[in-house]
């Protein structure tokens, strides 16, 4: 793409390179990339264009609750959050307890370490869940909306580049290797869960064993396989459905504390901090290595965060404290009873609370839940490229959204055929869900850390915090964040390479895709010529004008796109009426209906039109030029000529970037998907020019 093109988007389309350097826009907006000015990179600065949008896709604000805003009935919204945000932590008692105790580094069963490893359960899950994200990290939104690139666009690391302060430009390189981690979590989260519930079948009959991994990959197939469909048709079970499983979590705990004996410490003392204490002093380093097992608990944290603006953070925060803690606790805590009076017998201490008759379908449910749990994941990773494409991070992709009402509900096919291609080969590389916790846990637990540290500087530039009052809250954080994070990274022998080999490449391209279209911006720049001059050259020298309407996309709405320029040089010829089209992203999620779009006539037919958005709106051409109606200027999107410039890159220029980085640039921005369906403009009525760019 090319300055023909509109300038909200942060990726290129085929054969257009990045985008022109986002230029900041009037009213504190960042100007996207057009199409003619990079290559059909639409982005702002650092917080590049707004959200990609589809051809089929809503450009209005989201709705209440799932794609509704938190304004909706706190009780629906509660029950919708338990189907989408508590998935993951809710399957967590699949496995979690069973890898302390059973898994890569067991402790032997006893009162005092079952208590011990149930107490740093009870104090993780209080910690990290209840009081760092909902007490304290959600009230960190931007305008209601949540997530590591949310948190990153409130603070001035946000927008930093290479010549910003040190400091501030490494809390951004951290922030997105946080944000690429999320992708390798969205990879082993859907494994892990799948395979360990369908585990459960092993417990029934050992008969099933040699059919489990085959039952995972179908199971995985299946659930890929209908992302296109959206959750729209099957969204209003997941939440009845999963407080069904948090009630079935409930009653097999309570089952298990109600028939404890008494001839034991109670289980209950594990609240009793110096339980957790005195279990790490006793144990020392195997105790440290328990640690990257017990995190496990906590590896849906960060969902809570990332989904806060589909649901809002009261149903959240309602929906934790009246059905999920309790469920959890009571399970954990049940698990622990049956460990303290038959660990030795036990292969899978969750299945094996269930009564006989109620095994079987207590595995069916699992299945379920763990499907639930995994499609939270992938729509996760749809999100946050969708976000990322907006903030000018990665190139564009295609995104079709699945919902007319509800624009939260999108489907990224490249996405979702890479995570299907990865959770395959993860089941099939591990084949256990004891051996894939040791991949797992290490993407969360750094994406936590990194959460603490961005919510640092947020404290001290937002809430002006003095540096000791954010260090002492984000200092008791970063103990547990930390103290989780060490022994997963001596998993990286045993398979927690596989989620940093994925956030390393993701993390490569983010990085070589900002800083390619900073360096293209400079080219395009200096080739830019302001409007005024080019009016004033027009009247000195007219061209033939024709009849009709000419549209052309430019990230600069003070400058004449280049392929405008290209157009009158090589054609002789001008329509009409021209109009100079510029997408400019806001730093927040949604820009009022009446506010989004602005008109200016400049004299001899030519028209400007700004057209702003939220990071979380889908801007969209033909629904801009309706807009533009009621404001004076009427262009019908099936009859006017969008032009649309289409840019080669050539390494030879004299930029700063490496040599790898300027092909990988090049490829991405050859590759990116094309612009016209991006903005929905009529296929029939687009003419291309190309140009040829050295970086």
């Amino acid at each position: 793409m090319s300055e023909g093109e509109p300038g909200s988007t942060p990726s290129a389309a085929p054969g257009d390179p990045g985008a022109d350097a986002p230029g900041a826009g009037r009213d504190g907006h960042t100007v996207g990339e057009s199409a003619g000015d990079s290559a059909g990179e639409a982005g702002g600065r650092e917080h590049g264009a707004p959200r990609a949008a589809s051809a089929h896709g809503p450009a209005g604000s989201r709705q209440d609750g799932h794609g509704h805003g938190p304004g909706g009935p706190v009780l629906p919204l509660a029950l919708g959050a338990l189907g989408v945000v508590y998935g993951d932590i809710g399957t967590s008692p699949l496995y979690a307890l069973r890898e302390c105790f059973l898994g890569e580094h067991p402790i032997e069963i006893s009162p005092d370490n079952v208590l011990g490893v149930l107490s740093l359960i009870f104090w993780a899950l209080t910690v990290v869940i209840s009081i760092k994200y909902l007490g304290f990290v959600m009230r960190a939104d931007n305008s209601g909306e949540g997530g590591i690139l949310a948190l990153l666009s409130l603070i001035k690391a946000g927008e930093a580049d290479r010549s910003a302060p040190r400091p501030r430009f490494l809390l951004l390189l951290a922030g997105l290797f946080g944000a690429a981690l999320l992708y390798g979590d969205g990879v082993l989260t859907p494994s892990i869960s799948v395979l360990s519930a369908v585990e459960g079948l092993g417990v029934v009959t050992d008969r099933f064993n040699s059919f489990i991994v085959p039952i995972t990959l179908g199971i995985l197939v299946s659930l890929f396989s209908v992302q296109y469909r959206g959750t729209a048709g099957i969204g209003a079970v997941f939440g009845p459905m999963m407080l069904a499983w948090f009630a079935i979590l409930a009653a097999l705990g309570l089952s298990q504390l109600l028939s404890e004996h008494g001839d034991h410490v109670s289980v209950l003392a594990a609240a009793d901090p110096r339980r957790a204490l005195g279990f790490l002093w006793h144990h020392g380093w195997h105790g440290f290595l328990v640690l990257g097992s017990v995190v496990l608990v906590i590896t849906g944290g960060e969902a809570l965060y990332a989904d806060m603006g589909h649901f809002g953070a009261r149903p959240i925060r309602l929906a934790w404290t009246a059905v999920v803690f309790p469920a959890l606790l009571l399970n954990y805590f049940g698990q622990g009873v049956l460990l303290l009076e038959h660990g030795a017998e036990l292969r899978h201490p969750f299945f094996e609370m269930a009564p006989t008759w109620g095994l079987a379908p207590l595995v069916v449910l699992a299945t379920f839940a763990t499907i639930i749990a995994s499609q939270a994941l992938i729509s996760g990773a749809f999100s946050l490229t969708q976000q990322a494409v907006q903030l000018g991070y990665v190139p564009r992709f295609t995104i079709v959204h699945t919902s007319d009402t509800e624009l939260g509900q999108i489907y990224v096919p490249a996405v979702n055929k890479a995570l299907m291609v990865l959770c395959l080969i993860v089941v099939l590389m591990f084949r256990e869900s004891s051996r894939l916790a040791d991949a797992y846990g290490l993407a969360v637990t750094a994406t936590m850390a990194v959460t603490t540290f961005l919510f640092y500087a947020f404290l001290r530039e937002k809430w002006q915090w003095s540096r000791l009052a954010a260090g002492a809250l984000c200092s008791v954080f970063l103990v547990f964040d930390l103290a989780f994070l060490g022994p997963n990274l001596l998993k990286i022998t045993h398979g927690g390479w596989f989620p940093l080999a994925i956030a390393g490449v993701i993390f490569t391209v983010m990085t070589t895709w900002k800083r390619g279209r900073a360096e293209l911006s400079r080219v395009l720049a200096k080739g830019r010529l302001p409007i005024g001059l080019f009016l004033a050259d027009l009247e000195r020298n007219p061209v033939q004008r024709v009849p009709g309407t000419a549209v052309f996309m430019t990230s600069n709405p003070d400058g004449i796109p280049m392929v405008l320029l290209h157009h009158v040089k090589h054609n002789k010829v001008l329509h009409e009426r021209v109009v100079l089209l510029s997408v400019a992203t806001a730093r927040r999620p949604e820009v009022p209906q009446d506010e989004r779009v602005e008109v200016a006539e400049l004299g001899r037919g030519f028209y400007r039109v700004l057209a702003r958005y939220g990071f979380m709106q889908a801007p969209n051409v033909p629904e801009i030029l309706q807009a533009c109606r009621p404001r004076g200027l009427a262009v019908a999107p099936d009859e006017a000529t969008f032009f649309l410039g289409r840019e080669t890159l050539l390494p030879t220029g004299e930029s700063g970037l490496p040599g790898w980085r300027k092909a990988l640039f090049s490829f991405l921005s050859r590759n990116a998907p094309s612009a016209t369906a991006f903005y929905g403009i009529p296929p029939n009525r687009v003419i291309e020019l190309g140009a040829q760019f050295e970086i």
